[in-house]
């Protein structure tokens, strides 16, 4: 069984031209939303596929580039295929969804909490949980934005998939130590990275961490980057990609 994984956008939170960094992760007939951003509904749409399709959403932070499309999300499910979908996400992140982002849209008397429009599965860190026969994730807190939580994602033990994060070249080091294959890092091409990991700081990794990973989550001017960017490759949006 092997992992595929479409990127249904791969731009920035400022990108026009790749809309927002969400993907599409499907295994052994199983369809995995990761983040669902503001852009992610005609995204998705522009790709010939509904949300009635996908069988959960997983979501990483709460920046809008990531949770803007939930509320299109919960209601076309409410209201057109008349079902709660499944949303995993961190239990820290739970409250702060619905009190900080969803609770102003969604709200409508007697509708007034996640669990109204969601079939919530609060997930705990650091621990492998299987979603589906041959597909499991584990959540690690990366650093992001100071006392915003954000996650990054593990699948099969093999396969890192890095929300918004600082450079970090220890976790790296670590998850290749452990066993990791194939890495998809957000990247911004311009330093400083602030609160990304910039290319000038991925580009100072060692070669055998820079051959595993691939760049995502990046600016209008990537084209300007192609043959720029080491050993690292650049994911395309909309292109399927096979995770062994």
């Amino acid at each position: 069984m092997v992992l595929n994984i479409t990127m249904i956008g791969t731009g920035s939170a400022f990108a026009k031209k790749y809309d927002n960094n969400n993907a599409l992760i499907e295994m052994n007939g199983f369809r995995l939303l990761v983040d669902c951003g503001i852009t992610l509904p005609k995204a998705l749409h522009q790709q010939g596929i509904s949300f009635q399709e996908l069988d959960g959403v997983l979501i990483s932070h709460i920046h809008g580039d990531h949770v803007g499309g939930l509320e299109e999300y919960a209601f076309q499910m409410m209201f057109k295929y008349n079902r709660k979908p499944v949303l995993y996400l961190a239990e820290t992140l739970v409250e702060p969804l619905w009190e900080q982002t969803l609770r102003g849209g969604l709200t409508q008397e007697p509708l007034e909490k996640l669990d109204d429009f969601f079939d919530v599965r609060a997930l705990e860190p650091n621990i492998e949980i299987e979603l589906h026969e041959g597909l499991s994730v584990k959540l690690l807190q990366t650093k992001h934005i100071a006392n915003k939580p954000s996650y990054s994602f593990i699948f099969n033990k093999t396969f890192f998939y890095s929300a918004d994060m600082r450079f970090d070249p220890a976790l790296l080091r670590q998850l290749v130590d452990e066993g990791v294959t194939t890495i998809y890092h957000d990247c911004q091409l311009e330093a400083p990275g602030v609160v990304h990991a910039s290319l000038e700081e991925l580009l100072s990794l060692p070669e055998d961490i820079q051959e595993k990973i691939w760049l995502m989550h990046y600016g209008d001017a990537i084209e300007q980057y192609r043959g720029r960017t080491g050993s690292m490759q650049i994911v395309e949006q909309h292109k399927s990609y096979p995770i062994q």
